[in-house]
Formats: structure tokens, C-alpha cells, sequence
């Protein structure tokens, strides 16, 4: 029997409450900063997916445990930001994952300490959902180069059209929470709708 702690609500808004904002996560190791800028100020919500955002009505808090050192994490946190950015309901704090490694070790994909991975939790912090590490578009364009490395570096170059594509990834993964939140029997009669 394993005595790491489970992913509960208690544990989880605690963890939630001492994740840091995305600029003081990212202002945290200032050799890597610009290379999370750059993706950042390349990626922008289309209409259509803030359109999608706009609609979102269910609270959200969310965990990324990331590492400001990982090329994912570098490729692929501004896209979640961004996300974020969209709509004031999606409560994002960032969390290094060496420095919260009974975290990490609680939520191994694979048996790896992988970044960037997602916690979704309700807006009472009940567990929803975890994802991670790459999207699925970030597979297939990893795959289709079969580049020796296994993470990136960060500042590595990224096509535009593979920026795109994984934000789409991760706006389909917030929106498949955001649904399952709104249809959540337990929300609903919490909120009267």
C-alpha cells in the first residue's frame, strides 16, 4: 500500500494556493524567461476559440506542474496561459516540479516525472482531470522529425503551425473539463441549474 497522499481536495487546494501566477512562475528563472516570452507573444486565441472561452461558465482551478528548464514546458505553457488568459473562471497557478516533487510522483505518466501535466480540479478543488505531457499534436510532430532528444531545449524552433495546432489541443482538453463540470450532477444541483 502506498503512503504518498492521493489527489484530494485538501491536498490539492493547498497546492493551488501556493502555485505562483505565470509571470512570477516564468520570471523564476530569468535564463529561460525569454525563451517563454517569445512563444508567448507568437500565440494569440482565435476569434472563434475565445468565442468558445467566452462561454465557459463553471469555475475552474487548475495546476500545471512544469519545469522553466523543459522545452515542453517552454513550447507548450504560454499555450496554456493563453487559455487561461481567456477566461477569468480558469483559475491557472504553475508549480515546479522539483520543487513539489510528491506531486510529480504522484501523478507519473508512464512511470515518468513528465512536464508539462495539467490538474483540472472543480472549483472545490475535487480532482477532474489530469493531462500531460504533450499533447497529441506534439507527438506527431515529434515523431515525424524522430529527433534524438526526448524533451527539446527550450528555444528550440517551433513551426507557427504546430503552435497552433497544440493550443487547439489544450483548448479541446479545458473544454471537455469545462463540459464535464457544467453537466457535473453534483455542480448542478449545488448551482440550481
Amino acid at each position: 500500500m502506498s503512503s504518498r497522499p492521493t489527489l484530494n481536495a485538501d491536498w490539492l487546494r493547498n497546492l493551488h494556493a501556493a502555485g505562483l501566477d505565470y509571470d512570477e512562475y516564468v520570471a523564476s528563472d530569468p535564463d529561460k524567461a525569454d525563451a517563454w516570452q517569445k512563444i508567448h507573444e507568437r500565440i494569440h486565441l482565435t476569434d472563434q476559440q475565445q468565442k468558445l472561452l467566452d462561454g465557459f461558465t463553471r469555475s475552474m482551478k487548475v495546476l500545471c506542474v512544469s519545469g522553466t528548464w523543459c522545452g515542453d514546458c517552454v513550447q507548450q505553457g504560454p499555450l496554456i496561459e493563453r487559455i487561461a488568459e481567456g477566461n477569468d473562471l480558469i483559475d491557472l497557478k504553475w508549480l515546479d516540479r522539483d520543487l513539489h516533487i510528491e506531486l510529480a510522483e504522484e501523478i507519473r505518466i508512464n512511470t515518468g516525472l513528465r512536464v508539462p501535466t495539467v490538474i483540472f480540479c472543480a472549483e472545490d478543488h475535487e480532482l477532474v482531470s489530469v493531462y500531460g505531457d504533450r499533447t497529441l499534436t506534439r507527438y506527431r510532430a515529434i515523431a515525424a522529425r524522430n529527433l534524438g532528444p526526448s524533451c527539446p531545449l527550450p528555444g528550440a524552433p517551433v513551426p507557427q503551425d504546430e503552435l497552433e495546432a497544440t493550443l487547439q489541443d489544450w483548448l479541446d482538453e479545458f473544454e471537455r473539463v469545462q463540459l464535464l463540470l457544467r453537466l457535473s450532477t453534483r455542480l448542478r444541483q449545488q448551482h440550481g441549474d
